[in-house]
């Protein structure tokens, strides 16, 4: 039986040395409950060793949770990894941290990389620099993301850095992604204007939340179940699944 889960597929935790002190798992748990969220992703910079931690934090909430990460392409294009599994994620982890520059991060410039538990405790300081651009091209990542069974997104594309519109200047013919996301400031008519070729393409607003106030819950998918095959089948309107987004939100 297909149901409407409220989603936002892009969330950060203190593992991404930008986000705020608040960004432990209980706290976001909480914040998506009281959104009215079904769905959340974990998303950190080109990393997701705490995403395990807020699938268990969510644990009798009725809130699930994918495993992912922003990842940060050769282009400096970010890209939402959408998993099912832990195990799925920490593969693709190992394989991005195997293209990222052996850098060490600096705190005091870039601000501090923390693994935590479920409650939100320290567990570990991670050393090693994650905002950075690992050495794989954008539609490389797309096809490797695929290949382990996950969801490839480019990251709120109508951002002037970071962004495939633009550092690429375009959607590529082939890129072969799933979707799109667009920011919460996006709106259709002005945005379409200015990008028309974002009219073609399935589009999910979602967060990129930095602090517990960025989350939104404007994007809903009607889907048998939270998985990735499911929200794969909504964003191409298969099987009577189908994705609605929110363009006028009242957020709690």
């Amino acid at each position: 039986m297909l149901r409407p889960i409220l989603a936002d597929l892009h969330i950060h935790t203190v593992l991404s040395a930008c986000a705020e002190v608040e960004m432990i798992p209980p706290l976001i748990v909480r914040r998506a409950c009281r959104l009215g969220l079904g769905l959340i992703a974990v998303t950190d910079h080109n990393a997701c060793a705490n995403a395990e931690a807020v699938i268990r934090a969510a644990e009798g909430t009725g809130l699930a949770v994918l495993p992912g990460m922003e990842l940060q392409t050769r282009e400096e294009v970010h890209l939402l990894c959408l998993f099912d599994t832990v195990e799925q994620s920490l593969a693709w982890q190992a394989e991005v941290w195997s293209l990222l520059p052996p850098l060490e991060n600096r705190e005091e410039f870039f601000g501090p990389q923390y693994v935590v538990d479920a409650e939100g405790q320290w567990v570990r300081t991670e050393g090693r620099l994650l905002a950075a651009s690992a050495d794989i091209a954008l539609e490389q990542a797309i096809a490797r993301v695929h290949a382990l069974g996950g969801l490839a997104i480019p990251a709120h594309v109508d951002r002037p850095s970071f962004s495939l519109l633009a550092n690429l200047g375009m959607v590529p013919a082939n890129l072969g992604a799933d979707a799109l996301e667009v920011t919460a400031r996006f709106q259709p008519e002005a945005g379409f204007a200015q990008w028309p070729e974002l009219r073609g393409w399935p589009l999910v607003v979602d967060g990129d939340a930095h602090t517990l106030n960025d989350m939104q819950n404007r994007t809903l998918f009607k889907v048998a179940a939270p998985t990735v095959r499911e929200l794969s089948l909504a964003l191409r309107g298969a099987e009577g699944r189908k994705i609605t987004v929110d363009w006028h939100p009242t957020k709690s």
